[in-house]
């Protein structure tokens, strides 16, 4: 697989979000399975690997240590702070927690957790209206200083505040929701990206799944499943959005590809410092998406599906109102 830069780090152009292997899509897989998959996308060339304190919570970042302790030297492993878990409990509480003190605490369970020494690239999960921006990029600095952590990013922030951090310490990475069907970062965050060298890393490039056209009306989701609750998933907006995969699926025929290798191959296309990263559960899906890296989307083949995505109005909003609220702040 080939090499892109997040800012200075070298990563590869498609990396492997892990969050689905801590029950946010249900019940999740045996440990053994989990880390079949996690290592079997290590053997199949991708070498950035993204997790979160929040995710289980705490249980994702140890088994991503676990399943990559074998080649920790070859591969790029982000994590991330900023949701109110209790350091005692491990229960997450309402809101959002960026306090230095809190940070600190955080970084320091995170390496124990990796059993790792430093945290390759370390986002602020959601930015806090109670702390000043330039107090976490401070905190984050002196842990940078102290060994603790290699590069600093950002997740769902605005553009503004992206650019208030990086005066402070420079921010390799911002990482948001960004798809064929969620163009939020386009306007304001993606220039500033590129204007200040930082690297733009997209979740649920595929629509948690929709775009991958394995989703339709009447897919069943399990209570544990966040898409039971998200406006996007409802069974209306599902029938309303599937034009969407319609279009995909058009393209795909063209390429000998499919839906979910179309939807990656165009966020490749769109600026050489976006790489995305997918979330599965299997290694054939895997396989799959890493496949998108090698379809070729010309400039009028870009100019197409822009006329044909324009067209389409999306139904639905991306998450739920209570967790927008933490978004583009």
């Amino acid at each position: 697989m080939k090499t892109r830069h997040l800012g200075s780090l070298a990563v590869s152009e498609i990396g492997f979000g892990t969050m689905s292997f801590a029950s946010a899509y249900g019940a999740s897989p045996e440990k053994a399975e989990a880390i079949r998959v996690i290592r079997g996308a290590y053997e199949r060339g991708v070498t950035f690997f993204d997790t979160a304190e929040a995710y289980g919570p705490w249980t994702n970042e140890v088994l991503v240590g676990e399943a990559l302790a074998p080649m920790r030297d070859k591969v790029v492993v982000a994590t991330k702070f900023g949701f109110n878990v209790d350091p005692e409990t491990g229960v997450r509480g309402a809101g959002v927690n960026s306090r230095p003190e809190h940070i600190r605490q955080v970084v320091d369970a995170s390496l124990a957790r990796l059993n790792f020494e430093t945290i390759d690239l370390l986002y602020q999960h959601r930015v806090d209206p109670n702390v000043p921006i330039e107090d976490v990029a401070g905190t984050v600095k002196e842990l940078i200083q102290a060994g603790k952590v290699k590069h600093f990013g950002l997740s769902e922030a605005a553009a503004s505040t992206i650019a208030r951090a990086h005066a402070v310490q420079p921010v390799t990475a911002v990482q948001s929701e960004y798809s064929l069907w969620t163009r939020e970062p386009e306007p304001e965050v993606l220039p500033l990206c590129e204007k200040l060298g930082i690297g733009f890393v997209p979740w649920a490039p595929l629509g948690a799944g929709f775009l991958t056209g394995t989703i339709d009306a009447r897919t069943d989701f399990a209570p544990t499943d966040f898409r039971a609750i998200s406006p996007r998933f409802t069974e209306a907006a599902r029938a309303a959005n599937q034009a969407v995969v319609d279009l995909l699926r058009r393209i795909a025929a063209a390429k000998n590809a499919t839906p979910a290798q179309i939807a990656l191959a165009w966020l490749l296309a769109r600026k050489p410092f976006i790489v995305p990263i997918f979330g599965t559960r299997r290694l054939e899906r895997v396989e799959e998406n890493l496949g998108g890296a090698a379809v070729t989307l010309s400039n009028a083949d870009m100019a197409e599906i822009e006329t044909a995505i324009n067209a389409i109005t999306v139904t639905g909003a991306r998450l739920p109102e209570a967790v927008l609220a933490y978004s583009y702040r």
